[in-house]
């Protein structure tokens, strides 16, 4: 029975997953459980050193400040200015709207780092723009759900620091290790975009304005717009990638640089302050809960032997790397399907690290490829956590079968990117190769 306890703590797991029990609760309750088989009486004592280890994890005091980044933009109108300033540029073709609405998130994933708050943020302005000019729901859906998984892998990114702790990576070389593939991302989604609006018109309507606007006006409302957001990710990342700052002094200056935007455009009051306050608040006590479950479980798992027997069950099999990197890929994926990407990483970090490193694999390529395939799961049903974003916000007429079927060709294109950084290594090593040496 004792050699069993790490397989019965994944099936344990996942019912009280699927009864509804929130992810903390049940990584916390499966650890109390199994914990006792192991340690008895001293149960607490390693469960306490468990919590210890995270609480004093200095990395971790990255989050609540990129999340309040992110929070005090939501309050401004950064979000309106950006989303008028790209209609004038890409409205006029095919899918226009669409095209705005992907770029809009990535412009918005890289200044805040928070995927649910990009999500909400965007989709409340795109969606009723999308529908006045009649596009196709599911195109609606998964432009909206698409772009708002971007801040997963365009830097920076919550994903990714909770990553680098668990795996004791470097944030600096992570962050730029998912730059190129973040950009292809978005570089699929559009050119996919582009060619299904071409060719099927009534999917996204070119927009017709109604007065033209000036080259010099065009540009000085991009200026006002854009520049904003891009001196504040340029502060961010500048400083982190050129080693200036650590990731919590990066942090604290992206946190710093959108609360200074919104004061100058006279956007910030004591009230929207607080309200970023809270928001920051409840999101890192939600994270930290799950982070402070994770651990627990791991350690359990760990000191019941779980991470012997998955190294004894790959070793069994006698596969190279990149059989091995496919399974390690496709357990992920179906993880997904079940559980939230906090959990994934705090739960698969910890047993991958050790047989990525046997098996001689890079762990900053590893690392790219695994935040890719937790993209994808944003998407795919049931856990989806951007089709619950958008359905809060979603108009009546918007089904969960517009979504699901939405999101498929952005599930596929985000696949494809795996498939690149696969095959070309460079795409995710190549810039982490340049801040090492």
């Amino acid at each position: 029975m004792a050699e069993l306890i790490p397989l019965w703590m994944f099936i344990i797991l996942f019912v009280f997953v699927f009864l509804g029990i929130p992810v903390a609760m049940s990584l916390i309750v499966t650890s109390v459980i199994f914990g006792f088989f192991t340690f008895g009486d001293l149960l607490f004592n390693q469960l306490y050193g468990a919590i210890l280890h995270t609480a004093s994890n200095f990395t971790l005091s990255a989050i609540p400040l990129f999340i309040l980044m992110g929070a005090i933009l939501e309050k401004t109108g950064l979000a309106l200015r950006l989303f008028q300033a790209l209609q004038l540029w890409f409205g006029r073709l095919p899918g226009g709207l669409a095209l705005s609405t992907i770029v809009m998130c990535a412009i918005f994933a890289a200044a805040s780092g928070v995927v649910g708050a990009v999500e909400i943020v965007v989709g409340m302005m795109a969606l009723p723009a999308m529908a006045k000019y009649k596009y196709n729901k599911g195109l609606m859906a998964g432009t909206v759900c698409a772009g708002g998984s971007l801040g997963t892998i365009i830097p920076p990114s919550i994903v990714v620091v909770v990553y680098a702790s668990m795996a004791q990576l470097s944030i600096g070389q992570l962050f730029a290790a998912s730059l190129i593939p973040g950009v292809m991302m978005v570089a699929f989604f559009m050119i996919y975009m582009l060619v299904a609006c071409r060719f099927k018109k009534d999917l996204g309507p070119a927009v017709i304005l109604e007065q033209e606007v000036a080259l010099s006006e065009k540009l000085l409302i991009t200026a006002k717009a854009i520049l904003p957001p891009l001196l504040l990710i340029s502060s961010v990342l500048g400083s982190l990638l050129l080693g200036i700052a650590s990731p919590t002094e990066a942090a604290a200056v992206g946190a710093a640089g959108a609360a200074l935007v919104a004061l100058v455009f006279r956007e910030l009051s004591w009230s929207s302050f607080i309200g970023a306050l809270k928001t920051t608040i409840q999101i890192t006590a939600m994270i930290m809960m799950i982070v402070v479950g994770g651990t627990m479980f791991t350690s359990i798992f760990a000191v019941s032997g779980g991470g012997w027997m998955i190294v004894d069950a790959i070793n069994s099999l006698d596969i190279g790397v990149y059989q091995l990197t496919f399974i390690l890929m496709a357990v992920i994926f179906l993880a997904g399907f079940v559980l939230d990407w906090i959990s994934i990483v705090l739960i698969f970090v910890p047993i991958f690290t050790p047989l990525i490193k046997t098996a001689g694999i890079d762990p900053i390529w590893f690392a790219v490829m695994f935040m890719v395939v937790i993209q994808t799961s944003y998407l795919t049903p049931p856990m989806a956590p951007s089709i619950f974003y958008l359905k809060s916000i979603a108009p009546a007429d918007m089904s969960y079968r517009h979504m699901y079927q939405g999101v498929v060709p952005f599930v596929i294109l985000q696949l494809l990117v795996l498939l690149s950084v696969v095959v070309f290594p460079m795409a995710a090593t190549y810039l982490p190769s340049l801040i090492a040496s």
